[in-house]
C-alpha cells in the first residue's frame, strides 16, 4: 500500500450489538484512534463488515449507540471517528450466518467463509483488500479467505472456541442434552460415535485454520489453554497471549453509590447477559423456583431481574419461551422482570440496587457481567465451569470473592446462603475481595494490553 495508512479490517457482523463482544471491539478500535491521534499523523483506515441495513445516519447513530451502551465515546473530532471508520454493509449475504439445523458446525463456519469473501471483495474493489485482517467473532475459517486466498495478515481476538475438548467430552459421557448436543444422540451410542468423529474431524480443520493468524489473543486461562491444544502452530510459534476483556471497572469502584453496604440493597438477583441459548436463563428460571419450593417464605420477597439484548427473532422468541416459563410458575413483576435492549444507564441503576448476581452458562469464556457485578459489590453466583472458575470468582473461604454452582440445587442453596446463613461481615469480606480482584480486568489494563500488541506487531514504537 506504499506510504498510505495502514488498511485494517474488522470481521464482525453484528457490530451494533450490545453484548461484552463488541465492547471489545470498540475498545480495540479505540486504542487504534487513540494511537492515531498521539503520532498526529493518519496512521491506519478502519473497515468493519456489518450484516447491519445501511442508512444515512448509520455512522453516527452507531457511535452514540457505542456511547450510550458501553461508555466509549469516539464521537470527539480529535479522534476522526468519522474519517478513519468505514462500513461494508452485508445485510443482503446476511442469510449466510442462519443456524442450521444440520452439520452446523461445517455448514455455519462455511456460511462465514461465505460472508468474509463477499466483504473482502465488496463491489469488486480489490484494492480494498486490507492489509491486515481481525476477526473478533470468533470465525477462524474466515482466515483461508483472509490469509490463504488473498495474502491478508491475520489477527484474532478470541472470545470461544469453536469448538473444544469440554465439548468432546460432553458427548464422550453422553450427558444431558445441551443447546448443541440434541438429546437423541445423548441416548444412542452409535449417534455419538458418529457425532464424536465428526467433532475430531472438524477439531483438526479448525485447528488448521486457526494457526493461520499472525497475532491470537484469548480472553481466559480457559480459552488460553483451549486454543493452545487446538491451533498447535501458533502454539508453537508463541503467537497466543491472554488479553482479559474490558470491564467497566474503575467507574463502579469509585461510584459509592454502586458500591453501597447490602443494608442498603434489595433482595434482588441480577443476571445481565443475552438471550442467547447457551446462556441457560431457563436454569436461572429453576434456581428460583427451587429456592421459592424449599424456603417459601421468601415469595415476594426475592427477585430475579433478567437483563439483556436481542440480537435477532431467534433471541425474541427465546426471550417469549421465558417469560411463558415465569408464567407457568404464576409470577408477577414483583417476583421477575426482564429489562430489554435497554441502555448501559439502566444496568448501572440496577447493579446498585441488587445484593446478588446469577451466570448460569456453561463454560463461559470469561464473564464480563460477572466482573461488573463483582466491582459494584454485587455478590456473584456463576456457573463452576469456564472463565469465571479459571480466573474471576474464588470460592476458597479465606479468599472468597462470590460462588459457584452447576445445578438449580446448588444455585438455590448459594441464593439462600447470601440472604439469610452469611453473616452481614461475611458478606462485607465477600464484597470487599471482589472488588479488589476485579481491578485486574479493567479498562485501563486492557487499553495497556493491546497497545502493547499494536506498537509490537505494527512497528510504532
Amino acid at each position: 500500500r506504499g506510504s498510505g495508512p495502514l488498511l485494517l479490517a474488522f470481521f464482525h457482523p453484528y457490530v451494533s450489538g450490545g453484548g461484552g463482544g463488541e465492547r471489545v471491539l470498540w475498545k480495540m478500535i479505540q486504542e487504534l484512534l487513540m494511537l492515531q491521534k498521539e503520532h498526529a499523523t493518519k496512521l491506519f483506515k478502519i473497515i468493519i463488515y456489518t450484516v447491519d441495513e445501511p442508512k444515512p445516519s448509520y455512522a453516527q447513530d452507531l457511535l452514540e449507540h457505542v456511547r450510550d451502551r458501553f461508555s466509549i465515546d469516539l464521537t470527539d473530532r480529535e479522534m476522526e471517528a468519522e474519517s478513519t471508520l468505514s462500513y461494508v454493509h452485508l445485510n443482503e449475504y446476511k442469510h449466510y450466518l442462519q443456524p442450521a439445523s444440520r452439520l452446523s458446525l461445517l455448514v455455519e463456519s462455511f456460511g462465514t467463509m461465505q460472508l468474509a469473501w463477499k466483504g473482502l471483495t465488496f463491489g469488486d474493489k480489490w484494492d480494498l483488500i486490507p492489509d491486515i485482517f481481525v476477526d473478533t467473532t470468533g470465525c477462524a475459517f474466515t482466515f483461508v479467505v483472509a490469509n490463504l486466498l488473498l495474502g491478508c495478515r491475520v489477527w484474532a481476538y478470541v472470545h470461544y472456541p469453536t469448538i473444544s475438548t469440554d465439548m468432546l467430552q460432553l458427548v464422550w459421557e453422553q450427558r444431558r442434552a445441551a443447546y448443541n448436543h440434541a438429546n437423541y444422540i445423548a441416548q444412542s451410542k452409535v449417534a455419538t460415535a458418529v457425532k464424536l468423529v465428526y467433532y475430531c474431524m472438524f477439531a483438526v480443520l479448525y485447528g488448521l485454520t486457526g494457526s493461520l493468524a499472525s497475532v491470537v489473543l484469548v480472553n481466559s486461562t480457559w480459552t488460553y489453554n483451549h486454543i493452545k491444544s487446538l491451533w498447535k502452530w501458533a502454539a508453537w510459534q508463541r503467537r497466543i497471549q491472554i488479553v482479559y476483556p474490558p470491564c467497566q471497572v474503575s467507574q463502579f469502584q469509585h461510584n459509592q453509590v454502586l458500591t453501597k453496604n447490602s443494608k442498603h440493597r434489595e433482595n434482588v438477583i441480577l443476571s445481565i447477559g443475552q438471550f442467547r441459548p447457551e446462556k441457560d436463563h431457563v436454569l436461572q428460571i429453576e434456581a428460583l423456583a427451587k429456592l421459592l419450593e424449599e424456603h417459601p417464605r421468601w415469595k415476594g420477597r426475592v427477585k430475579l431481574v433478567l437483563i439483556g439484548s436481542c440480537r435477532g427473532e431467534s433471541d425474541r422468541q427465546r426471550l417469549e419461551h421465558l417469560k411463558g416459563l415465569a408464567e407457568s410458575h404464576h409470577w408477577d413483576t414483583s417476583t421477575i422482570e426482564f429489562v430489554v435492549n435497554q441502555p448501559y444507564s439502566v444496568v448501572q441503576s440496577w447493579l446498585s440496587k441488587a445484593s446478588m448476581g446469577i451466570h448460569t452458562m456453561w463454560n463461559e469464556h470469561f464473564g464480563i457481567g460477572i466482573v461488573e457485578m463483582m466491582a459494584a459489590g454485587v455478590i456473584a453466583i456463576a456457573h463452576n465451569s469456564g472463565g469465571p472458575r479459571s480466573d474471576i470468582v474464588s470460592t476458597t473461604e479465606s479468599e472468597r470473592s462470590g460462588f459457584l454452582a452447576s445445578t438449580a440445587e446448588e444455585y438455590a442453596d448459594s441464593i439462600h446462603r447470601v440472604l439469610e446463613t452469611l453473616s452481614a461481615e461475611e458478606i462485607a469480606q465477600i464484597r470487599h475481595r471482589a472488588r479488589v480482584s476485579a481491578a485486574r480486568f479493567s479498562d485501563e489494563v486492557f487499553a495497556r494490553k493491546v497497545r502493547e500488541v499494536y506498537e509490537k506487531n505494527l512497528l510504532l514504537k
